[in-house]
């Protein structure tokens, strides 16, 4: 047990320094007593031990006995015209689009958050 919370706090270290780098969207998953030993359990989906590079939701992660700790690939736009564009998230790029409802306009000027 004591070795759980001393990589909790390693993690929330370097998952702090990271934050204040990257503003990417972070979490932790703890693995439960009697969970899966061959892997990481998320959204229905066993991930292997070890740096997962992408999920299929668009995080990167690691994965070990204990906990499964991922950040976004992705940012979330902010501060666009809600009456003029529209967001789509575009899964194979990891990414958000911000378009114009009407196609022959562009859609600029937002800004972005992890």
């Amino acid at each position: 047990m004591h070795r759980l919370l001393k990589s909790f706090l390693a993690f929330l270290v370097a998952v702090g320094s990271m934050v204040t780098l990257g503003d990417a969207h972070c979490f932790v998953v703890l693995q439960g007593p009697g969970g899966p030993y061959r892997g990481c359990l998320m959204n229905g989906k066993l991930y292997p031990f070890g740096h997962i590079e992408r999920t299929e939701n668009c995080y990167q992660c690691n994965c070990d006995k204990y906990s499964m700790e991922c950040c976004s690939l992705f940012f979330t736009p902010v501060s666009y015209d809600q009456k003029k564009c529209k967001v789509v998230f575009n899964k194979k790029r990891c990414d958000y689009d911000v378009l114009d409802r009407d196609p022959s306009q562009p859609c600029s000027s937002y800004s972005r958050v992890g």
